[in-house]
């Protein structure tokens, strides 16, 4: 083996590397009081990890073309690093916790080898080196929703969550199966010229991409595929469940546009039309069910699930312009998502554990700026100008209605209509921190300095993203 074919996965060699060091930290200071060094140590590991993502532009390949990467993967590698930055920064306050403080280095551990694997499996070129890369982040991701267990329903939320993720490998599989059957090689490469060219059976290519495509699905949470969504998000430690919505489903999203639009090109009119109906399912169906939802995070589940649907617009358009789309929209997604995480998180550590609607009414009367932010946050997710969120979603329609079609046309028009449906939910949070009255409302408090931190990055993000022409612009000339 020539092991210098290691230098062409820096990305991935460095993360190993930020493992390495974070285990051997822990290790040797595991068991003293105080750590208070730990996080801004990780943290800045963290910051050097996504400065290399940043430096890493060329399109390389190694072990034969079992990995391949490209400036587009790349710079969803420097998003996705970029959101585990801000979790890492955002997760102090919940780590010093008594009961929780002793796990710290183990969570960082987890959280970046969960990284690793959706790196590797965005950058495979090789249907194996994909599956070993989904599960290296599928496994520790269900050890972290199970962090927590002897606090609320972490545990359930893990079982729940590693059965789903489980079964949807299963179904994948089997997926893969079919197709190594049919063409006989599982290289990506392979597979596109095998097909282009006729070769193989197709009823079996098929319903191979008809398996993949639901595993993936279940990944993403997509309509049908969301059962287990809202549970294991309620479950979860807020923190695990801002990094499962937006890192880990970004990660799958960018993956399974990559291997529709590459490997399954020839069968563009068969996923198309699929793509379709789990789009228009997944907006609709989500949103009316965050409308009925009174628990904070139950509600971030459903909206998480219309957020997706929104995502895979951009692979309708099966274009350039797609990839670029759904790249920003991650971003967007990534820093109005942990804002809500944030002030979440900062207030379940105030309130007692608890998350419920209710108990952010009269919020703006004596925490106004974090009732402030969250608005900001939420307007965003929402699309409301002049929030990044806005242009997010128009470069998301505007991408998908290259594809011409009047199924494409009629697919944006029903997701601009779920647009107004979001807005109403979105704001029934807003009407509770600045409308509704409550003789408990939350007392004034202090929010920890890495809260603050995140919170600024996050808001930064919402305000110039969209009016700084060179975010969309790196994005645009990576695709």
């Amino acid at each position: 083996m020539n092991y210098s074919q290691f230098l062409n996965m820096i990305p991935e060699a460095t993360l190993m590397a930020v493992l390495v060091i974070v285990f051997i930290a822990d290790f040797v200071s595991a068991g003293k009081k105080e750590r208070r060094w730990f996080n801004p140590f990780v943290c800045l590991l963290m910051l050097a990890q996504v400065l290399v993502s940043f430096a890493q532009t060329d399109a390389v390949s190694a072990f034969g073309g079992m990995y391949v990467t490209s400036a587009s993967v790349n710079v969803m590698k420097t998003i996705l690093a970029a959101g585990t930055l801000i979790v890492l920064i955002q997760s102090r306050n919940w780590l010093s916790r008594p009961d929780t403080s002793f796990k710290e280095g183990e969570f960082y551990e987890l959280v970046v080898s969960t990284l690793l694997g959706m790196n590797m499996m965005m950058s495979a070129g090789h249907f194996l080196l994909f599956f070993i890369g989904l599960e290296m982040a599928s496994v520790p991701m269900a050890c972290l929703v199970a962090l927590d267990k002897y606090r609320h329903h972490s545990a359930e939320a893990a079982a729940k969550f590693i059965l789903t993720a489980t079964f949807s490998s299963g179904v994948m599989l089997y997926g893969i199966s079919f197709l190594y059957g049919s063409v006989g090689t599982l290289y990506f490469d392979d597979v596109a010229a095998l097909l282009a060219a006729g070769n193989g059976n197709l009823t079996m290519c098929i319903m191979g991409m008809v398996f993949f495509f639901s595993g993936l699905g279940f990944k993403i949470s997509l309509v049908p595929f969301h059962f287990w969504t809202a549970d294991t998000y309620q479950g979860a430690p807020t923190t695990v469940t801002g990094y499962l919505s937006v890192v880990s489903k970004g990660a799958a999203a960018f993956t399974l546009m990559a291997i529709l639009m590459k490997v399954f090109a020839p069968l563009t009119e068969y996923w198309t039309n699929m793509l379709y109906i789990v789009i228009v399912l997944s907006i609709t169906i989500a949103n009316l069910f965050a409308i009925r939802q009174s628990e904070l995070k139950r509600f971030m589940a459903f909206s998480s699930i219309s957020q997706a649907g929104y995502i895979m617009l951009a692979v309708v358009g099966n274009s350039a312009a797609g990839v670029t789309a759904l790249s920003y929209y991650v971003l967007v997604y990534v820093v109005a998502n942990m804002a809500v995480f944030s002030v979440i998180s900062v207030v379940e550590e105030n309130n007692g554990g608890v998350t419920d609607m209710d108990a952010y009414n009269g919020f703006y009367k004596t925490n106004p700026k974090l009732a402030f932010l969250m608005t900001l946050a939420l307007f965003s997710l929402a699309g409301i100008p002049p929030f990044a969120g806005m242009f997010s979603k128009f470069f998301i329609f505007m991408a998908a209605a290259q594809q011409g079609s009047p199924a494409a046309y009629a697919v944006v028009f029903i997701a601009l209509i779920n647009t107004v449906i979001s807005l109403y939910y979105y704001l029934l949070i807003v009407k509770a921190m600045y409308i509704k009255d409550s003789e408990k409302a939350l007392p004034t408090f202090k929010s920890d300095c890495n809260t603050k931190l995140a919170l600024a990055i996050c808001t930064a993000g919402i305000a110039l993203f969209g009016v700084c022409s060179c975010v969309y612009d790196w994005i645009a000339m990576a695709s």
